[in-house]
């Protein structure tokens, strides 16, 4: 026991900063950041032989990982505001973030539960309303072209996509405050 609590010692000392830098950039709050190191290092109090494990960093963040996808795991939606932006106009932008390349189990994990919802979402709407937001929002086609491939006028499309968005923004609310604090 005298030698283990030498060697956490020293782990917490060579690690505590990076594993707290690399947490808190995955989760929203320092608070939150600092109770998964927390769990991070009880974890490694806990191990019998701390000797045995060959690759201390690799072990650590693979902990922390674990405890930053367990904790998404654990809450439940509760929003979409925080996977997006607002522009200078106060325009919410969701659609760069969902599409990005980023393959972390978190914004995998929150990827999909946000992909489910939104077409759980877009299922309640008339069509006429879904079928405008999808091909303004996700296949980035102006309100010129769906004019002109449906024949309707353009406020009509623009009133359609507002009615869309005002019913997702309502229905998703949970999610969005999920992502919020994300």
């Amino acid at each position: 026991m005298s030698q283990k609590k030498p060697n956490i010692i020293q782990t917490v000392t060579s690690y505590g900063k990076q594993l707290l830098g690399f947490i808190r950039q995955r989760v929203n709050t320092d608070e939150d950041a600092e109770d998964i190191l927390q769990d991070v290092w009880y974890q490694l109090s806990t191990v019998p032989e701390i000797e045995a494990i060959e690759q201390m960093s690799s072990w650590l963040y693979r902990v922390a990982r674990n405890r930053i996808i367990d904790k998404y795991r654990k809450q439940k939606p509760e929003s979409l505001e925080d996977f997006g932006y607002e522009d200078e106009d106060g325009e919410f932008h969701f659609k760069d973030i969902l599409l990005a390349d980023d393959n972390t189990p978190e914004t995998a994990y929150l990827k999909d539960l946000f992909w489910e919802q939104l077409n759980i979402a877009l299922d309640e709407l008339p069509e006429n309303q879904r079928q405008v937001f999808i091909w303004n929002e996700l296949e980035d086609q102006t309100f010129q072209e769906i004019s002109d491939r449906t024949g309707e006028n353009i406020k009509t499309l623009i009133s359609r996509k507002r009615y869309a968005v005002r019913h997702l923004r309502e229905r998703l609310e949970s999610v969005y405050r999920e992502f919020v604090n994300y």
